[in-house]
């Protein structure tokens, strides 16, 4: 029998059509299901579409981690919604407060060699025990919940070969920070990361949590770890020991491309404000003033990420300057960090206490003052996603937080003996932890009607792909384009994600505040718009607001040079045609507020043909391209999933 690498023992375990072809699409298997509030209520909404009794995976569970912030009724109405649908379909529920989906996931319900679902860019973390974890659009997770199988191109392998051990001031997240610096939020696009070697003995398994979470930044399909003596302490210490599994690469398992860290010689990095990606050593920034120092998100959601930071500032005093606020990552991580001490040193050094939940590393609260720097272990640094336009927002470790914190400046961690006399403080991975299960919900087999708020609305009606269209490009945009550019993130935001009709107010506005009105003003004298982009277009979050909302104005298609994978999926699921360019040059030779047409669309489509765009008035020819299966051509024909499912159900 072949030789198999991790990630190919999880996909063939659970392969249910193609073949394991590079670049070819796969059905897989969903044994659990992961949904988070910002794009459940979608979730749920779809599932109602449907006609959905119950779900089909193993675990389904529905957490509220995003929309915290009660400044009205709407986000106590979705988490209303969210509860009685959760009964409805079968889902575990997660309360407000319990902590982020990915990190009470990973407690209470996660497994090795499982695959997982879930509705948030980051539920690859899940690949720290593993599993393979897969974030995506809420539509695939709805299908997914029905009993379908995910659809996804089969990805290469990459391997991540590691040596060494880290050095004291130097941590988990400094491993993802160096795959980033050295190939950016582009260069795990087409991969999955897995990681092996001598160097994992020595990560645990919330390190490896850290490192597979923000491996979504690199563009990956997911990161994998094996399940190995760790994983299994780590189910051992939750309480759930019974459920390991020793899942490990074959000796002699080859890989598409291989890298190779040796952790010993990492120090402290920092990702540049803007983008994961642009990442330099902490020692080539420091010195410039901070204004805010957050600990948390699921990118450092460990016992160790906040002990560590309260032994740095114990017996201190955080600079007059800083603000210090702390996310929990879960109720059970607070509780734990009360029962151990760890929570009074935090508190008399001056730090914020928040709750347990995401909160400013979606834009919910938190926000920074203008023109200030504000650095935090979270994952993603997308201009203006903090609910600042102007932000300064760092990445980093909790170790170069705490010692910023502490001199109202950006500072490397290991001058922290020589500025403060503060030695490295020694991690001892406790064998008991406290183990906290009274914020979640079982599903009870009970069917519940569901409680819909003025702020719920029905999914809109979309029409079928016309077979001509002669539209104008709304908007031209450059490389990079994140989902937070194409529909705003932030705490006025999020409440609206179960309004179409509302957030569309919000599409491409951190791009464009004039967007909406001149999309409005379009509907009156053309049958849709279309936009135009650089590289790596709908990078970062799986919120499939990002294609609906647009979708809602009448965008029809898109044009780029290339796509992040989750938006690239997310454009189809909603029937928008994700063209790119034949010719990466033509994106000079089109402007914004050119018309283009396309002829004989809907059989060009269907029968793979070629396809030119005109530019009305110039007669310039654009030709496009495009990559999708059969499957797709049919959702795209139908103008997205929803048409698709009900036309199939017939």
């Amino acid at each position: 029998m072949k030789t198999q690498n991790v990630s190919q023992k999880l996909i063939s375990s659970h392969l249910i059509s193609g073949e394991m072809n590079p670049g070819t699409e796969i059905g897989l298997k969903i044994d659990q299901v992961l949904q988070q509030d910002a794009t459940g209520t979608l979730v749920m909404l779809e599932l109602e579409a449907f006609n959905l009794k119950k779900i089909k995976p193993e675990i389904a569970v529905q957490y509220v981690d995003h929309n915290l912030l009660q400044a009205d009724y709407k986000n106590m109405d979705d988490h209303l919604f969210l509860q009685s649908a959760a009964a409805r379909f079968g889902y575990w529920f997660s309360r407000p407060g319990n902590g982020i989906s990915h990190v009470v996931h990973m407690e209470r319900f996660g497994r090795p060699g499982k695959t997982l679902l879930g509705s948030d860019s980051h539920t690859p973390a899940g690949g720290g025990i593993g599993m393979l974890a897969i974030g995506t659009g809420g539509l695939d997770v709805a299908l997914a919940a029905a009993g379908e199988p995910y659809y996804v191109k089969m990805p290469k392998i990459m391997g991540v070969k590691l040596i060494g051990k880290l050095p004291d001031w130097v941590s988990a997240k400094d491993v993802i920070l160096e795959i980033l610096r050295r190939y950016d939020v582009t260069g795990g696009r087409g991969y999955i990361l897995e990681y092996y070697g001598p160097g994992l003995k020595s990560l645990s398994a919330w390190d490896r949590h850290v490192i597979a979470n923000m491996g979504t930044e690199t563009g990956a399909t997911t990161s994998v770890f094996p399940s190995d003596e760790i994983t299994r302490e780590f189910l051992k210490q939750e309480g759930r020991e019974e459920q390991w599994i020793e899942l490990e690469a074959d000796e002699g398992a080859t890989y598409d491309k291989n890298i190779e860290i040796d952790l010993a010689a990492l120090e402290p990095l920092i990702a540049l404000p803007g983008s994961p990606g642009d990442v330099v050593p902490v020692r080539e920034v420091s010195g410039l003033n901070v204004q805010q120092v957050v600990i948390g998100s699921s990118a450092n959601p460990g016992l160790r990420d906040f002990w560590i930071v309260s032994q740095i500032v114990k017996g201190k005093a955080v600079s007059p300057d800083v603000s210090l606020d702390i996310n929990p990552s879960s109720r059970q991580m607070l509780e734990s960090l009360t029962d151990m001490g760890a929570l009074g040193p935090l508190i008399v050094a001056g730090a914020r206490l928040h709750q347990s939940g995401c909160m400013g590393c979606i834009g919910m609260g938190q926000a920074p003052a203008t023109n200030t720097i504000s650095l935090r272990t979270m994952p993603r640094n997308f201009p203006g996603r903090s609910g600042t336009l102007d932000d300064k927002i760092y990445l980093c470790s909790p170790e170069t937080a705490a010692a910023s914190a502490l001199v109202g400046k950006i500072t490397d961690p290991r001058e922290l003996e020589k500025i403060l006399n503060i030695p490295y403080p020694k991690w001892i991975e406790p064998t008991q932890i406290k183990i906290n299960k009274q914020m979640l919900i079982a599903p009870n087999g009970t069917t519940t009607q569901l409680i819909k708020g003025p702020n719920i609305k029905t999914l809109p009606n979309f029409e079928e792909l016309p077979d001509v269209l002669e539209i104008p490009i709304l908007l031209k945009m450059g490389g990079d384009i994140s989902t937070d550019g194409i529909l705003k993130a932030g705490a006025d935001v999020l409440p609206l994600r179960s309004n179409i009709p509302e957030i569309s107010k919000y599409s491409y506005y951190a791009i464009d505040p004039t967007f909406y009105d001149r999309a409005v003003l379009n509907q009156k004298t053309h049958q849709g718009y279309c936009v135009v982009a650089g590289e790596n277009f709908a990078q970062g979050s799986s919120r499939e607001h990002a294609a609906l909302a647009p979708k809602y104005l009448g965008q029809k298609f898109a044009i780029a040079k290339s796509y992040a994978r989750i938006g690239w999926q997310n454009l189809i699921n909603f029937g928008i045609i994700p063209f790119e360019f034949k010719n990466a040059a033509d994106y000079d030779k089109l402007e914004q507020g050119d018309v283009l047409r396309i002829q004989d669309l809907r059989a060009a489509i269907l029968n793979k043909d070629s396809i030119i765009a005109i530019v009305v008035g110039k007669e310039i020819e654009i030709p496009l391209t495009y990559s999708i299966s059969e499957r797709q051509t049919q959702i795209i024909l139908k103008g997205g999933v929803i048409n698709y499912v009900k036309h199939a159900l017939r």
